[in-house]
């Protein structure tokens, strides 16, 4: 009979955005079925969900929204006509589903997210849950003339305050967001619920790096040798830039291999990637006048976003000799080990709110990558600078880590105890994962509620 109740229990995870795009939704989906849930997912399928969320049917079933229709209408009228789509559209998708226990869900978008969410829970009578990773009122902001004066920001933060304040618990991604919730928008309960990389995220074997070069070769020569003339003679059965795989398989990296750095951007204004450009122009520099100290940087910088077409133009004039630039957009299974395979990671992320974390650094640490984040005012909550990673403000500080960073690569001995410091920390971090957080922290929360 007790598994026959667990087994019943139903839980919604709703995101007003693209499933695939939405890496902590998707892992508290994940942890949900593993905790025997039946899962209904109401979102857009704009990239590939994770496999484990396709193929768990029919515990988990994938509600996917209408695209909003392109229109011709003003700025105001297209938000205004966007509001109403999604409203009517999540309204079908919610009276669609299997009777849920509660409503898990993701802010932002708190509009008309939050509102409809509270409407359906009213009327039937289920519990709501909001996963805040920052305010909706900030990210709006962003992109509005008066900032967040402006009407429209101002109206937001009423409607996302009131009806956030109407749900029955909380999560959120800081504990300076917490204090903020409590204080100054009189929300809660709220529990605190960090990113964790779950086990995907990990240091990966040489010879596992070697099949990743060879397959980016395919479609990016960057990873490709320079000279396939000597392979026979050399004894080599396959090589890349990178690589070289010997006649009884063994994998060696090459003596004067490129470094490679990897950052993921979603594009948007809120990662200014300009700032990234500005020290990869600066290293160029430094690399061209001393070649013997400074090898090649191969970056690859991946993710989808609205500005990318705009900065892949800029970086397709590029002349530089020692800096080279890919931006891949990476299938799920791939991406993990992109960042194995690294040397360095860079993150531009900048909080409008001030009160979220940047969820790529956690899967870059999860990965035994360090990191070099730009600053706000809650990223010490995840890295620390010295500790596990570096923090810039600007690109001259940028720069000047790459330098430090990347001078003598890979034996520089000035740095060696830096290397072994990060090592430690970031094993230390990498002992607990996304389920057992999940588990201690949002499980019992979640469970009351039912």
């Amino acid at each position: 009979m007790v598994e026959l109740q667990i087994r019943k229990r139903n839980a919604c995870v709703i995101v007003l955005g693209d499933i695939g795009r939405s890496p902590r939704m998707q892992y508290h989906a994940q942890s949900l079925l593993e905790d025997n849930y039946n899962v209904d997912i109401i979102g857009y399928l704009e990239t590939r969900p994770l496999e484990s969320l396709t193929v768990a049917q029919p515990n988990c079933k994938i509600h996917e929204l209408p695209a909003v229709p392109v229109t011709n209408l003003t700025p105001k009228l297209k938000l205004l006509f966007k509001a109403i789509w999604q409203t009517l559209s999540l309204l079908i998708a919610l009276i669609s589903i299997r009777r849920p226990n509660f409503l898990l869900v993701q802010n932002p978008p708190g509009i008309p997210t939050l509102v409809v969410c509270y409407l359906y829970c009213a009327v039937t009578r289920t519990k709501l849950a909001i996963d805040w990773h920052n305010y909706t009122y900030s990210v709006l902001a962003l992109g509005m003339p008066g900032g967040e004066k402006s009407r429209l920001s101002r109206l937001t933060k009423l409607l996302e305050r009131y009806f956030g304040a109407k749900a029955h618990t909380h999560f959120c991604v800081t504990s300076a967001m917490k204090e903020d919730l409590q204080r100054n928008w009189n929300i809660g309960p709220v529990t605190v619920l960090y990113d964790r990389a779950p086990s995907q995220f990990h240091p990966i074997e040489l010879a596992q790096k070697h099949e990743l070069y060879m397959k980016l070769s395919k479609d990016y020569p960057q990873f490709m040798p320079q000279c396939y003339a000597d392979l026979k003679q050399s004894g080599m059965l396959e090589t890349t830039a990178l690589t070289q795989k010997l006649a009884n398989g063994t994998v060696l990296y090459k003596p004067q291999r490129p470094a490679i750095l990897v950052s993921s951007t979603s594009w948007t204004p809120d990662e200014d990637f300009g700032i990234l450009l500005q020290a990869l122009e600066s290293y160029e520099n430094v690399a061209v006048d001393e070649p013997q100290v400074y090898p090649p940087l191969l970056c690859i910088i991946t993710g989808k976003g609205p500005q990318k077409a705009q900065y892949e133009a800029q970086i397709a004039k590029l002349q530089w000799q020692k800096v080279s630039i890919v931006t891949p957009w990476l299938e799920a299974e791939d991406y993990p080990s992109v960042l194995a395979s690294a040397d360095l990671g860079v993150c531009l992320h900048w909080s409008t709110s001030g009160l979220d974390l940047p969820m790529k650094v956690v899967d870059m640490f999860g990965s035994g990558l360090p990191v070099c984040a730009y600053n706000f005012k809650c990223l010490k909550e995840l890295v620390k600078h010295g500790e596990n990673g570096f923090v810039f403000s600007d690109h001259l500080e940028l720069a000047e880590q790459l330098r430090l960073w990347f001078e003598n690569f890979p034996n520089n001995p000035s740095i060696l105890e830096t290397r072994a410091r990060f090592t430690r920390t970031l094993q230390e971090f990498q002992e607990l994962r996304w389920r057992e957080n999940w588990q201690q922290r949002a499980a019992p929360v979640l469970q009351a509620l039912i």
